[in-house]
């Protein structure tokens, strides 16, 4: 799927699910657990990113991931939700859900790998435009997807037990050809 003999990009399949889930834990407690791991967070963590969860994602007809595999096994993957409503207006329903990239192999292009790997899934699929919520106060995400021809959107809130986490919504075209003007 990819031209660099270093990266291999490949659709998830089955065997991936347990994989997909520990680098999910990895990455999630990594960006959003910096000051210590409350209950909350951890019953939430390890209830959502499961291999049974995985598998579940890897069948579903409507998700797509794509994972970044080295030598050793998957470093990074980014799944793509379609039907999936934007929390903004004049969104679209194709919801880029996760892009996760260990932390040790962040500024190896495996990012930029991945979501251009799934614009162009995207863009096959004919989806005209995709969206995606980052924490607002992850700043070097924020600032990887407005370099990569994003553009905020507003606002939407991750809730747990109650309590209200803002979360910035970006929006970019998938490169499809524009219909000639009439």
């Amino acid at each position: 799927m990819t031209e660099n003999p270093d990266l291999t990009l490949r659709v998830a399949e089955m065997a991936d699910a347990s994989s997909l889930a520990a680098l999910s834990v990895e990455v999630w407690v990594a960006t959003y657990l910096r000051e210590g791991v409350g209950a909350a967070f951890a019953d939430y963590v390890l209830q959502e990113y499961t291999p049974a969860r995985m598998r579940a994602v890897i069948a579903a007809p409507t998700s797509h991931i794509i994972v970044s595999q080295n030598r050793m096994g998957i470093d990074g993957y980014i799944r793509v939700d379609m039907g999936a409503p934007a929390p903004v207006a004049g969104g679209s329903d194709v919801e880029i859900r996760t892009l996760y990239v260990q932390p040790r192999h962040h500024g190896r292009g495996l990012g930029r790998s991945l979501l251009s790997a799934a614009l162009a899934h995207c863009a096959k699929q004919g989806v005209p435009a995709v969206w995606l919520a980052s924490n607002a106060e992850n700043l070097p995400a924020k600032r990887f997807y407005l370099s990569q021809g994003f553009d905020r959107a507003g606002e939407t809130a991750f809730v747990l037990e109650g309590q209200s986490y803002l979360n910035d919504v970006f929006v970019r075209d998938c490169g499809l050809a524009k219909p000639p003007a009439d």
